[in-house]
């Protein structure tokens, strides 16, 4: 699935869509985020040595699960974070690296749903996660 695929179910946009592309199979996301070095969030995380933020990491690898909730995210419905557990950053990601993610979805309670994701550059695993987000209207304040 392309980028613009993609803003076909997520509603994230401009520097907060962090997926080039997304394949699904069957319960399974595999998303890619390619790590140009312009990027926001590498701007003072660190100078001469940048590093992709750990809540970028974890925020790319919710991006890739929802992609699996095409059918939940009609009508101007929005993912939100519900909780993030057992994570753990195992090696930095950085400018030039392709970031792949393999997520699934673990259990469904709409509007509540509980995944499990790992992120890699190459053979490589950069983070771990297990985390669970809650499908809103969009109209919450």
């Amino acid at each position: 699935m392309t980028k613009e695929e993609i803003k076909n179910i997520l509603p994230h946009r401009d520097n907060m869509l962090l997926l080039d592309e997304v394949e699904r199979d069957g319960d399974t996301s595999r998303g890619l985020y390619h790590v140009r070095g312009d990027e926001f969030f590498l701007q003072g995380h660190f100078p001469g040595n940048p590093i992709v933020p750990g809540v970028i990491l974890c925020e790319i690898l919710a991006q890739s699960a929802c992609v699996l909730l095409d059918e939940g995210l009609k009508d101007g419905a929005i993912p939100v974070y519900a909780g993030l557990d057992k994570v753990r950053f195992r090696s930095p990601v950085k400018p030039g690296d392709d970031f792949r993610t393999e997520c699934r979805i673990t259990k469904a309670r709409h509007p509540f749903y509980f995944a499990e994701g790992t992120g890699y550059v190459g053979d490589r695993t950069c983070i771990t996660a297990t985390f669970s987000f809650a499908i809103t209207s969009g109209e919450e304040g």
